[in-house]
């Protein structure tokens, strides 16, 4: 298990093109890695600077904190030399959230030689769900990758 966020920014810097790896929408949204292997990856991200104008916690912040958690825990049942694309991602959105922090947990229910499959789970800080997530990412070889 890798718990150190630096060495999980490490982890994909080599996928990663140099010029854009200080651009990257986990750190806008203030997305923080807690645990991360292949069978699970859970990040929090606030509530704070993620709303929509209601106030309360935009949707589309979901499908991205979803979609970050998923495209790793796909990354990380990768073969060597092969990153994972986002394909589809559905999102369901279950409460509304308007402070604190949000936590995902994402764990794999397909792992094949094309494809991955992820669900997400996004709780608030009681533990109640307020948001289910799939996503499926295609596996395809690294075109920054050096021949």
């Amino acid at each position: 298990m890798l718990n150190d966020p630096a060495k999980i920014a490490a982890l994909f810097r080599d996928t990663i093109a140099p010029e854009y790896a200080e651009q990257q929408l986990d750190d806008k949204l203030g997305i923080s890695y807690v645990e991360v292997s292949p069978e699970r990856v859970v990040a929090t991200m606030p509530v704070k600077g993620n709303l929509q104008p209601y106030g309360l916690l935009h949707g589309g912040a979901n499908a991205a904190l979803a979609e970050s958690l998923g495209s790793m825990c796909a990354a990380l049942n990768a073969t060597e030399g092969r990153v994972s694309l986002g394909l589809e991602l559905s999102c369901t959105h279950h409460r509304a959230v308007r402070e604190g922090v949000v936590t995902g947990v994402a764990t794999p229910v397909h792992v094949g030689r094309s494809t991955v499959t992820v669900a997400i789970e996004l709780t608030d800080e009681q533990g109640r769900r307020t948001c289910t997530a799939r996503l499926t990412c295609v596996l395809r070889d690294n075109p920054q990758r050096k021949q």
